[in-house]
């Protein structure tokens, strides 16, 4: 392990995270799995590397100055980590969020000085979630003399961030050697910015798009998805520039099912949509070869998680899934992984 060294703030904090071999994942699968720890940056979440750099570019280009209003979009984890990134640049923020979100991620980012609106409607036209809380940041821009919003769901900022940091660092740590890549997507920022390097540096990787039932994101249709942070109910910008070489959809309960399996074997807490990469391994380990190195990201940790994807009386009363049916579905996707 590298020496460790003292850095100038907590956003210099952000990256470098470590990429640790699962051997007891999925022990019997003959593919070697590794895991991008997201979840140890200085917000619980992948989300801090575009926020610093969104912030930075919006600095550096002159949209935004110190003493300025940010206002945006999140289902929580961007929300945490703007408010952190606000806070070192004496920034106000605005985080316009829906029910979905956890209440624990709501009360890290009052904790952390942000201002939370809560979006308690889908859009009347669309009935979806995201649409009404896009509305609601064009109100309060349009409210709040100077507001910018950094709209992360096209921002070329985001991608950038991971292609620089994220994919950069995974594929130095296993000499650009990656047979395939796994992400979730929800503005597609971590993935369109891991694609893009993969070409650039003419990697043999196969990038692996794990969404949601229910998200429009790649030719999806549209339904109700019950945990925020994975999938959209509308086409991202970021997303028509990026073509994964695979999508595959993850119900809530996978996500569920995948994230208390990662958490029992491995001892890694991880939230919803790494459970859903984690159930969506499971079900690709089968016709992959032996040998195969798969790198998957775990996008945050699982604390604000705690009370929906861990807690038995919200997956029944949520997701119609009582222990029992959890249980079977652990061992279903146990043995679905299995080689031989």
């Amino acid at each position: 392990m590298p020496t460790s060294s003292i850095v100038a703030g907590i956003n210099e904090a952000v990256g470098n995270t470590p990429l640790v071999r699962l051997d007891a994942l999925f022990p019997e699968s003959g593919v070697e799995i590794l895991a991008k720890l997201e979840s140890v940056n200085p917000g619980g979440s992948t989300k801090d590397r575009p926020a610093m750099a969104m912030v930075r570019d919006a600095l550096e280009s002159g949209r935004l100055a110190r003493g300025g209003t940010i206002v945006e979009s999140s289902s929580g984890n961007l929300g945490v980590a703007l408010a952190r990134a606000c806070n070192a640049h004496e920034l106000r923020f605005v985080c316009v969020v829906d029910a979905r979100t956890n209440a624990t991620t709501v009360r890290i980012i009052t904790a952390l000085g942000g201002e939370v609106d809560v979006v308690s409607e889908p859009d009347p036209e669309t009935g979806d979630l995201l649409t009404a809380r896009f509305h609601r940041v064009e109100e309060l821009l349009a409210e709040i003399p100077g507001a910018v919003n950094l709209f992360q769901y096209g921002n070329p900022a985001n991608p950038r961030a991971h292609y620089d940091g994220t994919m950069r660092e995974i594929a130095e740590a296993t000499g650009h050697r990656v047979d395939v890549l796994m992400a979730a997507v929800s503005t597609t920022g971590t993935i369109g910015g891991s694609a893009a390097y993969i070409r650039d540096h003419h990697m043999d990787t196969r990038v692996v798009a794990v969404d949601a039932v229910g998200s429009v994101l790649f030719g999806g249709t549209a339904a109700p998805r019950p945990l925020p942070g994975m999938g959209a109910g509308v086409v991202t910008e970021l997303s028509t520039q990026v073509e994964p070489d695979q999508v595959v959809r993850v119900r809530a309960v996978d996500c569920v099912v995948g994230a208390r399996h990662l958490a029992r074997t491995e001892g890694i807490l991880a939230g919803g949509s790494t459970g859903g990469i984690v159930s969506a391994l499971g079900g690709l380990i089968p016709d992959l070869e032996a040998g195969t190195r798969v790198v998957f990201v775990v996008h945050d940790g699982g604390v604000p998680y705690l009370e929906t994807v861990y807690d038995d009386q919200w997956v029944l009363d949520t997701l119609a899934a009582d222990p029992d049916a959890i249980a079977e579905e652990l061992d279903q996707l146990r043995r679905t992984a299995r080689r031989g």
